[in-house]
């Protein structure tokens, strides 16, 4: 045998040896995840009422997405979801909203800027002088103009980030959390994250997506400095193109928004549906919920101005969590203006400028361990100056 010959049996024998060892290491990990038991927190006792729940930011086959417009549904209806926002790349043309499956489909685009990506959804107009690779300022004044907002997408994302800063000064939205960013952050990390999650999806696919939940610190701090100009509306981006699979995804996360804003179920009328929810959307009273870890429902942030989220300076802002979850298994993350109190449920606002709080919770982690992760995801609050007297 020449020396190629050997070489090439050489080359196919290590490829061969790695193939096995991935396996093995996933095996690895694939065994205890079918062990493991979800949701982390029970359901409240009682009937809380019904916060309507979607997707936010899901890519089909009119792009890069690998299900079609009915495939995404049948998934959606699947997850439990009432709604999914598309956003196809460069789609500036996208169908009217409809039903599908019993899931309400609304349109949205992600554009493609010289800066970045950019959700755009809510229009009343058609977008007008829009292309691919479109200045990033020229592409939110476009959004603007029709009527609609705009949303940096993974904005702090190392493969495609949000590069321009005076347009990102004037988008009213950011992705706070993507899973595309978690899943690229766990490609960083082949050995230590993503082998974890490739091997837990195996045995359980929600498990495998949620081991890749492991946010970063970027994100917040550019949210939190964007926000001392003006609140921005935080969004948990699904960014889904079906892998992983498009329901396994939907069952991680969703969008839910208030039902006093919107009511379950929605209206018949598809394009009312989609008006009420790009509103409520728009409006940033909604939150994300890591719904894996239990449904958010009964979840409320009080000591709020009425109808605003705005309070003052010395003011305590106090959480009610859905039902009774042990002490242990969850706690609150404070960032910007404010301090967690003794008790762990109430926050005391320090100072002006910006707060904004999450609730966290311990759920299943790799192999037998345990990890901290977001849960119940609101949007800021604004921290006005003491008021008269005080």
């Amino acid at each position: 045998m020449n020396r190629l010959g050997v070489f090439a049996g050489k080359l196919v024998r290590a490829v061969v040896g790695l193939v096995l060892l991935v396996l093995g290491c996933a095996g690895f990990f694939a065994l205890p995840a079918s062990f493991v038991s979800y949701p982390v927190v029970a359901p409240p006792e009682g009937a809380p009422p019904r916060w309507v729940r979607g997707a936010f930011h899901v890519h089909t086959t009119r792009s890069d997405g690998r299900g079609t417009p009915l495939e995404v549904a049948r998934a959606a209806k699947a997850a439990g979801l009432d709604f999914v926002l598309l956003t196809d790349h460069n789609d500036f043309t996208p169908p009217a909203p409809t039903w599908a499956e019993g899931v309400l489909l609304v349109p949205g685009v992600e554009m493609s800027t010289s800066a970045g990506h950019l959700v755009a959804f809510g229009m009343e107009r058609p977008l007008q002088d829009v292309s691919k690779w479109m200045p990033p300022g020229e592409a939110v004044r476009a959004v603007k103009a029709a009527g609609g907002m705009s949303v940096l997408a993974h904005p702090v994302q190392r493969h495609n980030p949000w590069t321009d800063a005076q347009s990102a000064s004037e988008a009213l939205g950011f992705e706070l959390y993507s899973a595309d960013t978690f899943f690229r952050q766990a490609m960083s990390r082949p050995v230590s994250r993503l082998l974890p999650a490739v091997g837990a999806y195996l045995s359980q696919p929600v498990h495998g997506v949620m081991l890749l939940v492991a946010p970063e610190p970027g994100p917040s701090d550019h949210f939190m400095g964007l926000s001392q100009q003006f609140l921005r509306v935080p969004f948990c981006a699904h960014d889904a193109h079906g892998v992983p699979s498009y329901e396994s995804v939907f069952q991680s996360m969703a969008t839910y928004l208030p039902p006093d804003e919107v009511p379950f179920p929605l209206p018949e009328d598809a394009k009312a549906a989609a008006a009420l929810v790009t509103k409520a959307l728009a409006g940033g009273n909604g939150l994300c919920g890591f719904r894996a870890l239990g449904e958010p429902a009964g979840f409320a942030l009080e000591g709020l101005r009425p109808g605003l989220r705005e309070a003052r300076v010395g003011d305590v802002l106090s959480v009610r969590l859905p039902g009774s979850p042990e002490p242990e298994t969850v706690r609150l993350e404070v960032w910007g203006a404010g301090r967690l109190r003794p008790d762990g449920l109430s926050v005391e606002l320090t100072g002006e400028g910006v707060a904004r709080v999450e609730v966290w919770a311990k759920g299943p982690g790799r192999f037998l361990g345990s990890e901290w992760r977001p849960w119940i995801v609101p949007g800021p609050v604004r921290v006005l100056p003491r008021g008269p007297g005080i």
